[in-house]
Formats: C-alpha cells, structure tokens, sequence
C-alpha cells in the first residue's frame, strides 16, 4: 500500500505572534455583523472588507513581494484563514483568488498575466474559475467547453455552471478542451488547458445567476459564445490544464473552509444550551469539537507540506471528504438537542443561523469535488482500485 502519512506541520512561532493581531482587527471589523451574517462564512461579500485585508497584507500573503505578496509563510496564512471563517468574516470576494488562482498565475503565468497580482493582493481584483459543466458534475476530464486554435488566438464555445462570484469578477481562471476535433487519444486528461480570461473586456461571454435555496446569488452559468481569447490568455503551455488543475486542487480542498463552514452554528448551538447542557448534549458538543480539532491537525499538516512545496492532492482529498461530512452533521445534531424551528428571519440567532446553514449544507458534499469523486481518489491513492 502506498505511503499515506500526515506528517505533523513545521513549528511557527510567527503564525501564532500574528493570531492576536487578526484577533484584534476582527473584533473591530466585525463588531457590528449578525449571527446570521457570520454564517456565511467564506461566501460572504464585502469590497470594503477585502481591501481592509489587502491593507493588512493578508491577501496573497505567501506570494514574491515583486508580485504585490509579503513572502510569508503558508502557516502564517493558515493562521489567518481559520480566524476569519471561524469569525465569520466576509472573505468571498478575494477568497479563489488568493487561494489557488494567485498560485497558479504565479506558477505559470507570462509576465503580462503576473500584473494582475498586486491588483488581486490589494483586494481589488476577484478571481472566478470556469471548471463544472452541465451533465459532466465533478468529471472534469469529460469537459465540452472547446477552445479551437484560430488566426488571431483561440474561439472558445461552451458553457460553465456554479461559477461562483462570476458576475463581480474581472477574471476567469477557464478549464476547456485545445485539442483538435477529431483528436483521439487514449489519455482522457490529455488535450486540455486553461486560459486567463478578461470578463470585462472580452465579447461573447454572458453571465446568468444561478439561486441558491436561500435566494442569495452566489453561483452562475458563463456562457461563451465564439468568444475570441487572444493567444496570450493562455496559461502556462498548451495541453497542461489537467497536470495545473490537479496542482490547484491541493490548496482548494485541504484549507479550514472545509470544516468551518457551519462553525458559527456550532458556536450558536453552544449558546443556546447554556451553561448546564444535558449529559446528551455535552457529549455531543465534545465530539463535534474532537473532530473539529482532529480536522485542523489534518489541515495543517497539508499545509506544511505546501509549504515544502509538495503536491499532498490525496491528503486534501481525505480533508475535503472528512470535512463537509462534519459540516452537514452539524445542522442535523443542533435540531436535536435545540427545540427550535429554523427561521431565517428569525430574531434569534440560533433560529435563524440554523435555518442559513440547512439551506446551505447540501452543497458542501458538493463544492471543490463530489463525495463520491473524492473518495475514487482517496481509494487509488491507496492502492484500492
């Protein structure tokens, strides 16, 4: 059986220096944000927000300072990421781009791509990523979406759905298929590619919203129509987006996003059961607890081993999977132990927070990899199948 391990992350007495300092930024930020608010967790939206974090150095905060970075480390990151989730702070705007896009951009990207980045460390600029498709789900080597090589750069037609923050975007990270029609190889993930597109000021590009259950406008379908992408949108070599995209989803699926999402729920549960909880509920908080703190020694370690500079994509997936399972037991357990109906619009916290996070949790088995793909993955890594 193949090596599986999670090593224990590098020491870093500078991460833990800086959490009092986001500590203290957050209660002042956040001072005046609901319950209900908090819950949104990493979909939350707030310009202002986002350049205060840009002012601070805490976007793009792992990056070369020639870049617009600071030359810290991913644990130094780390810190600060599980202070805003577990805050509740409104990080959606700057969160893909700071997560994996800035990554990719700097990995590969030509100089003329690289500009964007101090745009994307101030909190200027947001990063969406054209991946799923209609009647593909979480098989990203099946996608339709072509990019045909023309005079002039590449024709693009095809159409990408649950493009998060799409319509506020000024750019797209797009996953499609270069290889000629036609074209057969045995090598499903050979033949694709990824571009750097320009939302604003690329005709034949349109965006519909997509609703959550909510209402809240979050997800899109971007529809490209003959969209001309000039030859210098794409990233990196032409036929490496399957070996770039695996690359990404390290930093996608291991980070504390993958089991804070219903953390304030958690933290409204506790609340509302007071200081002298049934002996049922005591226990349950201690176990959803254990498994929050075994989650972040798991997310840790990968992030060390970005750090290292490894490419740990088995262990994100085990994080990933183990993570939304807590994040949807979350919900199910708090209507146990709480005798109150979820109200969105409630004016209890506990009410209202509950309602968000039910609305929300079915996708989170969903989102940066299906349950079932994940654990396709886990499984070959293990030497399973």
């Amino acid at each position: 059986m193949p090596a599986f391990t999670f090593p224990p992350p590098p020491p870093s007495p500078e991460a833990e220096a800086l959490r009092q300092e986001v500590r203290d930024f957050l209660k002042t930020e956040l001072a005046a944000r609901k319950p209900v608010e908090r819950a949104e967790s990493w979909t939350g939206l707030d310009p202002e927000f986002s350049r205060a974090m840009g002012k601070r150095g805490w976007i793009g905060m792992t990056w070369p300072k020639q870049h617009g970075g600071h030359q810290r480390s991913a644990l130094e990151r780390y810190v600060v990421l599980e202070e805003m989730l577990a805050a509740g702070a409104p990080v959606g705007l700057h969160w893909i781009a700071d997560r994996q896009s800035g990554p990719l951009i700097l990995r590969v990207g030509s100089d003329e791509q690289k500009k964007i980045l101090p745009e994307i460390a101030a909190g200027e600029t947001y990063v969406c990523i054209g991946m799923s498709e209609p009647d593909v789900g979480s098989d990203l080597a099946s996608v339709r979406t072509r990019a045909a090589k023309v005079q002039g750069g590449y024709l693009v037609n095809g159409t990408k759905v649950w493009t998060s923050f799409a319509h506020l975007s000024q750019y797209m990270i797009l996953f499609c298929r270069t290889a000629p029609v036609g074209a057969r190889s045995e090598d499903r993930h050979g033949g694709l590619s990824q571009f750097l597109v320009d939302l604003r000021n690329t005709p034949g590009i349109t965006i519909r919203p997509i609703l959550a259950l909510t209402g809240e406008h979050h997800f899109n379908e971007v529809v490209f129509q003959d969209t001309l992408l000039p030859e210098s949108a794409l990233l990196g070599q032409e036929g490496d987006g399957w070996h770039q995209v695996t690359s990404e989803l390290a930093f996608e699926r291991s980070g504390p996003e993958r089991f804070l999402s219903s953390f304030w729920l958690l933290i409204e549960l506790v609340r509302a059961l007071g200081r002298d909880p049934s002996d049922a509920a005591a226990a349950a908080i201690g176990r959803l607890t254990s498994h929050i703190m075994t989650l972040r020694r798991l997310s840790r370690s990968v992030a060390g081993m970005l750090q290292a500079g490894e490419n740990p994509a088995l262990q994100a997936a085990l994080v990933k999977d183990l993570g939304a399972l807590l994040e949807q037991e979350i919900p199910e357990i708090a209507r146990t132990l709480v005798a109150a109906e979820p109200d969105r619009g409630s004016t209890q916290a506990f009410a209202a927070t509950l309602a968000h996070t039910m609305l929300h949790a079915p996708s989170f088995s969903l989102r940066g990899g299906a349950r079932e793909i994940l654990r396709v993955i886990i499984a070959r890594g293990l030497g399973l199948r």
